[in-house]
């Protein structure tokens, strides 16, 4: 009984760090739920490149990886710890064959800057650092701990968070104008709860602080928890859609055309651990999504 007591109090301080975006920003300051770091510039989206739309390159050479725990490959190989190893984006594992692997990007020119419980206000930050390497190709995958707070209140409102994505693309653009970008959408979370409260594991899980806006009290079906979710999942569908709308803007961005959010990811592709982050399954997804999107000649209209 000691021993169970110690693991759900690792369970409560882990998850909710990594998921519920807690960890310290990058001066080391801790920040509470929905505080700004700093002040925000002015709304705009970048520019796009004068002239013609740029020919997109299917073969880059190098790639930087930006977003939070799902890039992190959190929980999808050992209990309350990344596994970057697994990481759609730049991992190595041949079972989840990333998007970098598939574009035969070499091991030395792949980094994965994301951080788990990395909010949309921490993507400025690594744009910039993902610019000083100044890659082929940035992949962002973001927001979902924009819309897992404690409370719907505390959900970053929709005009921040589209105003710190114009703002990433604007640092990325100063220093490495000539950078591709691929843009996934945030997942559908009103699917994995959905996927997930039947589990007898899942919902015991979720109680310990794992996306309370949404997966708190799984098995509520009042009114209030009803209305409660669905706020989460109109702030989401909020998020990509201002997502897809920065990325248009700019002439060397790609967005997923929806695919992510709209992708239903079963309880074999989720974590066994957490039931919500991507297992190595759900990883191998992304990476097909992502792979499918950056290696086209030519989108579909």
């Amino acid at each position: 009984m000691l021993g169970a007591c110690a693991v759900v109090a690792a369970v409560v301080t882990f998850i909710v760090l990594a998921v519920s975006g807690g960890p310290p920003d990058e001066r080391g300051a801790s920040r509470p739920p929905g505080a700004r770091s700093d002040a925000r510039p002015s709304p705009s989206s970048p520019s796009p490149s004068p002239g013609s739309t740029p020919e997109w390159d299917t073969d880059p050479g190098s790639l930087a990886a930006l977003g939070d725990s799902i890039t992190r490959a959190y929980d999808a190989c050992s209990l309350l710890s990344d596994c970057p190893e697994a990481s759609w984006a730049t991992g190595t594992s041949p079972e989840v064959d990333s998007l970098a692997q598939r574009l035969g990007v070499p091991a030395s020119a792949r980094w994965n800057l994301a951080r788990s419980g990395a909010l949309m206000a921490d993507l400025p930050a690594q744009a910039r650092r993902a610019a000083a390497r100044r890659p082929d190709l940035v992949t962002v995958l973001i927001g979902a701990n924009d819309a897992c707070r404690p409370t719907v209140a505390e959900m970053t409102p929709v005009a921040d968070f589209r105003a710190d994505f114009a703002e990433a693309l604007r640092v990325l653009r100063r220093a490495s104008p000539r950078t591709q970008v691929y843009v996934a959408g945030v997942p559908d979370l009103e699917r994995l709860w959905s996927q997930g409260r039947s589990h007898p594991l899942a919902a015991r899980v979720w109680e310990l602080g794992i996306c309370p806006s949404m997966l708190g009290d799984a098995q509520a079906a009042d009114a209030a928890a009803v209305e409660r979710r669905a706020k989460v999942a109109d702030r989401v569908r909020a998020y990509n859609a201002a997502l897809r709308e920065v990325c248009a803007r700019d002439a060397r961005c790609r967005h997923d055309g929806g695919q992510v959010h709209e992708y239903r990811f079963t309880t074999r592709e989720l974590s066994p651990w957490d039931w919500f982050h991507p297992g190595q399954a759900g990883q191998r997804k992304l990476a097909e999504i992502a792979h499918r999107r950056v290696a086209a000649e030519r989108l579909p209209s």
